[in-house]
């Protein structure tokens, strides 16, 4: 992309950026791993914050957090660390709240920093389970609170382009199909032995609402995903972005149906218990998204292993972080290409930092830019609890066709599955004791 053609997209509603840069605001992290880290970072980036609060169960992660934390930030001070969100949330001094905790920390954290006062960035999916979500949305509204979710594909500059010149200015067409899909090899293949957890990781705590499992190393850091007691699997952790993406391209609400096959075909020896194989449909009467997943195997377009296919009657648009490909079907016509936008130049700590995805540090950005935005308005981000809600409680129901071996029909008037009172149960997981699921009439 060059000069003139970003600037022009950077006039587009989703980089709309008007927020006061002048305003110092207070800022607390939730969760100082890999992703949590990344976010904040990024936020430090484009707005004078000052991070006063960081909180984790692991003191190591939170330690390091803290030293990054007072290196990249103006003032350079070191914030206070907690090992306890709720300790953090007392003192009511925090104008964000930044959530990267493992999926099955979200809810209560979240609701917690709404109900103290804060507005919040909370990681994708919202929740492990239907319920959690839409006491994060009733929380959100009832306190008055922005609260921006971390799907930040509505803040990826090319994908923005593609939305805005390519479908909004109808040269794709009238879309009825989108495929969706990830082939990466991310599932964990090892199966380490079950050991006491480390000195420095507080193992109860970082368990939480989750059912008690040994101490494993799949477990902490990052490998998490590779349990459904603490997230909802590949296609809460990557189907969701895609699905979320696809819905914002093509301004889709709730599907009218959610089905699902698949489970684990091939890799039968890793401890992990989430599925290797994956379909699931998102059926929208006349339009359907249908997402797969294989952790094995190839790609079937190496350029696009994650990512989204968009088939419209004047052509198809390929989608994926890294780039979009525009063909379209007129004999003649010339085809459309962009590459992800990287700002390496004006933000050279992006080249060194630990672990960042260099070519999602620019979103992210933008994604935060808009959450400031919509914090000084008072208004609903590109990202808002509600379309993380849906993208959330849609992929969820994804996993509950494929627990039930049945098509789900979702009643979105009511949030409930309908005709369903055996599936409906499952819209709520248990709680470990002493933890108590939130209620959206009581929060």
């Amino acid at each position: 992309m060059n000069r003139r053609e970003f600037l022009a997209l950077s006039g587009t509603a989703a980089f709309a950026a008007q927020f006061d840069p002048r305003k110092r605001r207070r800022v607390g992290l939730i969760g100082c791993g890999w992703y949590g880290k990344g976010d904040l970072l990024r936020l430090i980036q484009v707005a004078p914050v000052e991070v006063v609060s960081l909180c984790d169960v692991d003191k190591q992660m939170l330690a390091e957090a803290a030293q990054i934390v007072s290196s990249r930030q103006a003032s350079h001070k070191t914030p206070r660390t907690y090992a306890d969100y709720r300790e953090m949330l007392k003192e009511k001094d925090l104008d964000i709240v930044l959530i990267g905790t493992p999926d099955h920390w979200h809810a209560l954290p979240m609701i917690a920093a709404v109900q103290a006062g804060a507005d919040v960035y909370v990681q994708k999916p919202i929740s492990v389970d239907i319920v959690e979500g839409q006491a994060m949305l009733a929380a959100a509204r009832k306190h008055n609170r922005v609260v921006q979710v971390g799907t930040q594909r509505r803040s990826t500059p090319h994908l923005a382009e593609a939305r805005d010149r390519i479908v909004r200015e109808g040269k794709l067409g009238k879309v009825h199909f989108a495929e969706i899909y990830c082939y990466y090899h991310m599932r964990a293949t090892e199966n380490p032995p079950d050991t006491a957890p480390p000195s420095y990781l507080d193992y109860e705590m970082w368990t939480g609402p989750a059912p008690m499992r040994p101490y494993n190393s799949l477990v902490h850091p990052r490998s998490w995903r590779a349990f459904m007691e603490y997230g909802n699997g590949i296609v809460g952790d990557m189907c969701i972005h895609m699905f979320d993406m696809t819905r914002w391209m093509l301004d889709l609400g709730w599907p009218i149906r959610v089905s699902s096959s698949g489970g684990i075909l091939v890799d039968k020896k890793s401890r992990a218990n989430i599925s290797d194989t994956q379909n699931a449909t998102f059926d929208y009467g006349d339009m359907q998204i249908v997402w797969q997943h294989r952790t094995w195997g190839d790609t079937p377009d190496p350029n696009y292993p994650w990512g989204a296919t968009l088939y419209g009657d004047k052509g198809t648009l390929r989608l994926s972080v890294n780039s979009y490909d525009f063909t379209p079907s007129a004999k003649g016509a010339t085809p459309i290409h962009r590459d992800v936008t990287y700002e390496l130049d004006q933000y050279p700590e992006d080249r060194t930092e630990k672990d960042l995805e260099r070519h999602v540090a620019p979103a992210i950005r933008y994604h935060m830019k808009d959450l400031l935005t919509s914090i000084d308005a008072r208004s609903k981000p590109v990202a808002d609890i509600e379309q993380g809600y849906i993208s959330t409680t849609s992929c969820i129901l994804a996993n509950l066709s494929l627990q039930t071996g049945r098509t789900l029909t979702w009643d979105a008037r009511a949030q409930r599955i309908a005709n369903d009172e055996e599936a409906n149960r499952l819209l709520r997981r248990p709680y470990r004791k002493p933890w108590t699921h939130p209620e959206p009439g009581n929060v």
